[in-house]
């Protein structure tokens, strides 16, 4: 029984009073169904309103003043050691932008598409092109040449950035490409970001480009994890708004002087908002490393003194389930601050670290590509410990409701039903899609996410599970989340997925991929076993395949549909 079930049969609601119960520490407005933030926003973190604003501009004067800049390391790459201060990361900035307007003719408009992994020059690359009016569009260097050659023709790319190594996926799109950083033994025609910076800091005199906020800044391209890859479109004005959320997230989590770790992808949304632009705002020092390893990162953390980590769902759960020898304790004993999003964090999972390192305090956020962020932080250690499972309060500005998929009415607090949010940086649409944009932000500017959720009584917010994603059994819903954190807490499970199966007699039926642990000889009946004796019957898992890893996206949700069924003479449901 979930929470809200619980709490369904103590409510006055159905102790036979009408109305719905008040709670007035959800921020719940009974009379128009709104959930509002009850966090302010302090008068250092208050969204810009000036109209000729953009992101670079926002983001560099929040930069440490010159004489601090020229010392202060803003960051360090975690192989080599390489290190760049905030002094030069701003020259950088600025001479990239002249070679790119002046040498290479970007302009105002123009998109720029990048295709590389981490490095210390993406955040440059990512403000030297804001900062010229033109268009961000990123890409997944784990992209085959299909997948890349589509975004660069639907986005219509200018020019694209490449790392070396994936160079020869954009041969075929004909489109102009210049390297990140300097090829042994190039052709000498070819041009590399290095090289730019160097050649033209002293040649030309910055681009004056009129910018305003709501001049389109990026187009980021949403996971497909439930349908086809769409380019979502944000405006300076989206970004600025989420950097000033993120500024009151370090604020309030006092994580001004902690020592940032990078291995989230800068081309997603977590790591771009962060790493490419949030952090520089507030002078801290960030370790990049070019992808994640569970290896490295231990390393990295170590050797620089990491204190804090955005990190995924599935970090948290490698760093319970594979740091449980002794030692560890010592190699992350300066790790302080652990913040998880991008994908819902189970409840079994989050007690699991809290239980496993109790000097770290663990936040979970919720975001979407397409509100340019996050919507939802855990102000306080302790209320994300109470609360554990929960992906904390709205953050300020954002407003919320939870609406019942069948009759569309907003519910009060502890009633599942979609997530709708509402808030400044809420995307403009979905490039050249406007049957998905109407489908996606009704007439109002109310995002519909698709997630199923409640908030509590104090405005806490718990996902529940994707719409889309929900098994339909005998007439019941059965969230495959639920099943998953249930089987991620038997000791000789590593990882989980559930999906839906079609069956004739139950119309629907769970079926779980399970990755063992080195050695278990954990059979199907016990993992049949295992989630029946915790749940309603319903819910019993009628299946299950084991396998040696379970598809995930660069962000950690489980990627469904890259799950493969069993024949169908193999399945025969046990009911």
């Amino acid at each position: 029984m979930s929470a809200a079930e619980a709490w369904k049969t103590t409510t006055k609601e159905d102790s036979g009073n009408p109305g719905p119960p008040h709670y007035p520490k959800s921020g719940f407005d009974p009379q128009s169904g709104i959930y509002y933030s009850i966090n302010k926003l302090g008068d250092q973190q208050k969204i810009p309103t000036r109209p000729d604003l953009d992101i670079a501009t926002y983001v560099l004067s929040h930069f440490p003043l010159p004489h601090q800049a020229e010392s202060k390391i803003a960051l360090i790459d975690s192989a080599t050691n390489q290190q760049f201060t905030y002094a030069w990361l701003q020259r950088s900035i600025r001479s990239l932008a002249k070679g790119l307007y002046h040498t290479l003719g970007v302009s105002k408009g123009d998109v720029v598409f990048v295709l590389s992994p981490n490095s210390l020059l993406y955040p440059t690359i990512c403000l030297a092109v804001f900062s010229i009016g033109a268009i961000l569009t990123t890409a997944n260097p784990l992209n085959t040449k299909s997948e890349i050659a589509k975004q660069v023709s639907d986005s219509g790319a200018k020019l694209a950035i490449s790392a070396p190594e994936e160079l020869h996926k954009l041969v075929p799109t004909g489109v102009p490409t210049i390297l990140t950083s300097r090829k042994p033994n190039k052709d000498p025609s070819s041009l590399s970001i290095e090289e730019l910076i160097e050649s033209s800091d002293h040649l030309y005199q910055l681009p004056q480009v009129k910018l305003v906020q709501s001049d389109t800044a990026a187009i980021l391209y949403s996971s497909g994890t439930t349908g086809t890859s769409k380019g979502v479109v944000l405006t300076h004005a989206h970004f600025i708004a989420d950097v000033a959320f993120l500024r009151w997230t370090v604020d309030v989590s006092s994580a001004q002087n902690d020592v940032f770790l990078c291995f989230l992808p800068i081309f997603h949304i977590y790591g771009l908002t962060f790493f490419a632009l949030g952090l520089f705002c507030v002078g801290t020092t960030t370790v990049v490393m070019k992808k994640y390893e569970f290896r490295a990162m231990l390393q990295a953390i170590k050797t620089h003194k990491v204190n804090n980590i955005p990190a995924v769902p599935p970090v948290i759960l490698g760093l319970v389930k594979y740091t449980s020898k002794a030692g560890f304790e010592s190699e992350l004993s300066s790790l302080r601050r652990v913040t998880t999003g991008a994908a819902p964090l189970s409840k079994e999972v989050g007690d699991g670290f809290r239980k496993r390192f109790p000097w770290v305090e663990l936040r979970q956020v919720y975001g979407l590509t397409e509100i340019c962020g996050a919507a939802t932080f855990s102000p306080t250690h302790n209320e994300a410990k109470a609360r554990s499972g929960s992906s904390g309060m709205l953050i300020p500005s954002f407003c919320a409701k939870v609406v019942d998929t069948e009759t569309g009415k907003p519910l009060p607090p502890y009633r599942e039903g979609e997530l709708w949010l509402k808030s400044p940086s809420i995307m403009k649409g979905y490039l050249g899609n406007v049957e998905a944009t109407a489908a996606t932000i009704d007439s109002d500017g109310w995002l519909k996410t698709g997630d199923i959720c409640y908030f509590d009584e104090d405005g806490f917010l718990f996902i529940v599970d994707r719409i889309k994603e929900l098994i339909k059994h005998n007439g019941y819903q059965v969230a495959p989340a639920e099943l998953e954190a249930i089987l991620l807490s038997h000791p000789s499970i590593l990882d989980a997925a559930v999906i839906p199966v079609e069956n004739d007699e139950a119309g629907q039926i769970p079926m779980a991929y399970v990755v063992k642990a080195v050695g278990s000889e954990l059979s199907e009946d016990q993992v049949i076993k295992f989630v029946a004796d915790q749940v309603a019957p319903y819910k019993k898992v009628r299946r299950v395949s084991f396998t040696s890893a379970i598809p995930r996206s660069i962000s950690g949700k489980i990627l469904r549909k890259n799950l493969v069924l069993p024949s169908k003479q193999q399945f025969i449901s046990k009911m």
